[in-house]
């Protein structure tokens, strides 16, 4: 299915703290996403749980653009979009396949649902998987996720176009990979950060797929830059593992990389992350959340947060960083 776009894409992103009736009354709502074990319900497909749990009562995300807002379910996919702008959300169980299985079968789903759906390209995916990092070496959870994902988008899926994307572990395994996204009628231009060596580049040592993501998009249109899973990572190592000041700080400087490379691309982006940036920090230790919360209150004290407790794809990363960065 193919339709003409009416308007140039444009999406806000924001926290709202209150139930979320209202929210899914406004026809220009994209999605709603709610953390934690007990998230607000609701059959519209527009609203999203992520099993993460929160350091405070988190806030729901909420994305707005400027369309009118038509919204299904089409078997195990929910989805919404307006004229320019898809969001869709699916999960598979991991019962009777491992998740290098799971990530191949949502992934060959999400390429054929969104282009079946006029949406064929990709800006963003948020992954969510229970035991991330169990396994040792090859047999880890996360390097077999990494292989189903590839083999998933297929052969012909260039690094060119590659989205921007998460992918973290649950603290509390469900049996299932959950995926949602955010893809256009027309093509974002995927970024990469000076500092650090794309993804898709790791070397051996990381495993025998590579991770197939881009480290931000500037979508099309007036819309803020999308920013993948950043953790304390420069060139392709890990650094400060037994500090998680020093990794935040390691963080936030290649957040702010991105956001350097991005404004060199288009002036509409601030040089600093402020009112219009909004972040998620995934924190590994319990007890490091408050610390994490309070430490980016200090440094960024205009940038809306949720602090959630979660695992990384990496055992010595203590923390990851993704979010927004536009105009407020």
């Amino acid at each position: 299915m193919t339709v003409a776009p009416t308007a140039a894409p444009a999406l806000a992103v924001r926290y709202h703290h209150g139930p979320p009736d209202a929210l899914l009354d406004d026809r220009h709502v994209l999605a709603v996403i709610g953390f934690g074990a007990n998230p607000p319900r609701s059959t519209d497909p527009r609203l999203l749980s992520v099993a993460l749990e929160p350091l405070h009562r988190a806030p729901l995300e909420v994305w707005r653009v400027q369309g009118d807002v038509v919204h299904g379910r089409l078997g195990d996919l929910a989805f919404a979009h307006d004229d320019a702008l898809l969001f869709a959300a699916m999960e598979v169980a991991e019962e009777a396949r491992d998740i290098r299985g799971a990530a191949d079968e949502a992934y060959s789903a999400l390429r054929r649902r969104t282009t079946d759906l006029g949406f064929p390209h990709l800006l963003r995916v948020w992954n969510y998987l229970d035991d991330i990092t169990i396994g040792e070496d090859d047999e880890e959870r996360y390097r077999h996720f990494c292989v189903g994902r590839a083999t998933g988008l297929g052969n012909d899926f260039s690094t060119a176009t590659l989205p921007a994307a998460t992918a973290i572990g649950r603290v509390h395994p469900v049996g299932r990979l959950q995926v949602y996204w955010l893809a256009a009628r027309t093509p974002g231009l995927p970024l990469e950060n000076p500092r650090q060596v794309s993804a898709y580049h790791y070397p051996r040592q990381y495993g025998p797929q590579p991770p197939s993501f881009a480290r931000a998009m500037l979508p099309p249109g007036g819309m803020p830059l999308l920013i993948s899973g950043t953790a304390a990572i420069r060139g392709h190592a890990s650094l400060h593992a037994d500090c998680v000041d020093a990794q935040l700080d390691e963080t936030l400087a290649n957040i702010e990389a991105l956001a350097g490379v991005a404004r060199v691309r288009g002036s509409r982006f601030p040089v600093s992350l402020g009112p219009g940036t909004t972040l998620k920090a995934y924190v590994r230790d319990e007890a490091e959340l408050a610390r994490v919360d309070a430490a980016l209150a200090a440094r960024l004290p205009d940038v809306p947060r949720i602090v959630l407790h979660a695992r990384i794809c990496r055992r010595e990363l203590r923390l990851e960083i993704d979010g927004v960065h536009g105009v407020a």
